[in-house]
């Protein structure tokens, strides 16, 4: 498929796709035009570099990690190195750092609005078990 449709079938724009072929997160076979053409398996490989960016990874780590996982088309999976798993390690840790930081900030926030609006704070602890 030309690198239009895979942005369409993604929802990825071209120009995102581009970069992740040039920091080697995806290959592409040429034309003898020199229009890109991806396999299909494309569509679940950007679908795995979309869900590693979200989980806060950038591309360097996105493009050690790639190889040690699988695509839905069974592509082979390395052994991740022992670096590897020590920098994903630093990563999740990271991540879990924002999350503490962002409910702190949440309950900080809650105990405002229980001051600026005089509700008690049993209706605000309500709201919470909701979510």
């Amino acid at each position: 498929m030309r690198i239009g449709e895979l942005s369409r079938r993604t929802g990825v724009s071209e120009r995102s796709l581009r970069y992740y072929e040039t920091q080697g997160l995806l290959t592409a076979e040429r034309t003898p035009g020199g229009h890109r053409e991806y396999a299909d398996s494309a569509v679940d490989r950007v679908a795995r570099i979309q869900e590693l960016y979200t989980a806060g990874l950038c591309s360097s780590k996105i493009a050690q990690l790639l190889p040690c996982m699988r695509d839905a088309d069974g592509g082979p999976a390395a052994t991740a190195s022992a670096r590897l798993i020590t920098d994903l390690a630093v990563e999740r840790e990271r991540i879990n750092r924002q999350i503490h930081d962002l409910l702190r900030s949440r309950d900080v926030l809650d105990e405002v609005i229980i001051a600026a609006s005089g509700r008690p704070r049993s209706s605000v602890n309500q709201s919470k078990d909701q979510r």
